[in-house]
């Protein structure tokens, strides 16, 4: 028989940690290859991890709630072979490691050359547990271990997570308002009463992280939403006209969200100041366009996966990546890279039968925009032989931007423009 280790996995360019949450095996678990045996958390995604190796698992190194950097060891598998020994050797290992990791990712050299084995409590007084990684941003950063511990976590037993410092450093550059002050959402001030007969529910991890993002997105940007109305009538009846063709000639459906981000993507080649970010008295304006498309799923959260260059696919190009990432959403196959350097979403409410919706915006993008519902409705129709009233396909864009950075005229023209691509829509496009 032969001993292998299994390693944390690399679970995304940026990500150098990832929390245990669950072993979905015990020791002593006969395991397939690429069998699930444990979930694990970073600050952008919850995943399953499987296994490398097929055999029996003898023993599990890494504990619910640790946190476990990449390449580091997570479990002993006994596969059938030769006799080897794998286990884990002091010094010269954990340089190799740190090595790899660094060539991996350079731009965490410091966090990773600052981390230790094993992460350590930051304050005696303080029952969290911080990583390494956490406890250099807060070296790095001046973060006295009485603020850390203030420090809102939206991991596992409220660990705080990189995700929740980049929030609490950009919420520290804010204005302080002492007139008023917006609650967290794990601290709030009303009082709520519960009787015998209410059920309480605990918030899952996601929900605490979209929760405290949500809150924070508020506080940060000051949100103004414009409507406009685009009439679908052409791309309605292209798609029914096509939809069963499409289907066999693809193998997959096409869906009203490809025309959606195809209307974004060319709208922000004419106006990429809305392809920007917001670093303290700087803007930053990205080269790409990367679009996320709100996907809900089945526990009710949401997700936000990214199409990655959408300006630079087709109408056929950005359906499959729509029906990958949403297949993946739900079933719970996305990774880190998946929700990584979008700059611009899109929502689709109008899947919920809502007609319009006021999204907020995920930071640190300056903008999202809501489509909704597709209705049949009468409208004034302007002809050569003068006006005449029919039925039209209509559909509300919400487009919701940060008045910091992004003005009425911006923000107006811009929703005013992916409404004009939506409705030049060619009805005699070939598929």
């Amino acid at each position: 028989m032969a001993i292998v280790e299994m390693l944390m996995p690399k679970m995304g360019e940026s990500i150098i940690e990832g929390t245990v949450l669950t072993w979905l095996k015990k020791e002593g678990d006969t395991i397939e290859q690429d069998e699930s045996v444990l979930e694990v958390a970073t600050d952008k995604v919850d995943t399953e991890v499987p296994s490398t190796h097929a055999g029996v698992l003898k023993q599990i190194l890494a504990k619910e709630g640790d946190v476990i950097a990449v390449g580091a060891p997570i479990a002993i598998i006994e596969t059938e072979g030769e006799e080897k020994n794998t286990a884990p050797t002091s010094g010269s290992k954990t340089a190799s490691k740190k090595e790899e990791l660094i060539a991996e990712a350079p731009e965490n050299t410091a966090a990773i050359l600052a981390k230790e084995e094993t992460p350590q409590s930051t304050d005696a007084s303080d029952e969290r547990f911080y990583s390494p990684l956490v406890q250099s941003i807060a070296k790095e950063e001046g973060i006295s271990k009485a603020e850390l511990a203030k420090v809102p976590g939206t991991g596992k037993e409220a660990r705080v997570t990189k995700q929740d410092m980049l929030d609490y450093l950009e919420s520290r550059k804010a204005p302080v308002i002492e007139t008023t002050s917006i609650p967290s959402i794990s601290t709030p001030k009303v009082q709520v009463s519960v009787s015998g007969e209410d059920e309480i529910i605990e918030m899952d991890r996601m929900r605490k992280m979209i929760a405290q993002r949500m809150v924070e997105s508020k506080r940060i940007s000051a949100h103004v939403t414009s409507f406009v109305e685009a009439d679908m009538t052409n791309i309605v009846l292209w798609r029914e006209r096509h939809k069963l063709d499409y289907k066999a000639k693809f193998g997959e459906s096409i869906t009203y969200t490809p025309f959606f981000i195809e209307a974004v993507a060319k709208a922000i080649r004419d106006f990429p100041m809305i392809n920007i970010s917001v670093d303290g008295d700087r803007l930053i304006r990205k080269k790409d366009i990367n679009i996320g498309m709100a996907v809900a799923l089945p526990s009710g959260n949401l997700i936000v996966p990214i199409i990655r260059k959408a300006d630079q696919l087709n109408l056929v190009g950005i359906s499959k990546k729509v029906n990958e990432l949403a297949n993946l959403a739900r079933n719970n196959k996305l990774n880190a890279d998946h929700l990584a350097g979008g700059t611009y979403t899109v929502s689709n409410v109008g899947s919920f039968g809502n007609v319009m919706g006021t999204p907020i915006i995920p930071q640190p993008q300056v903008a999202i925009m809501a489509v909704g519902a597709i209705v049949k409705k009468p409208a004034v129709i302007e002809t050569p032989t003068g006006d005449v009233i029919a039925i039209r396909h209509k559909m509300f864009l919400s487009h919701s931007y940060d008045h910091r950075v992004v003005d009425g005229s911006l923000g107006g023209k811009f929703v005013k423009r992916v409404s004009d691509y939506l409705e030049a829509f060619d009805i005699n496009t070939p598929l």
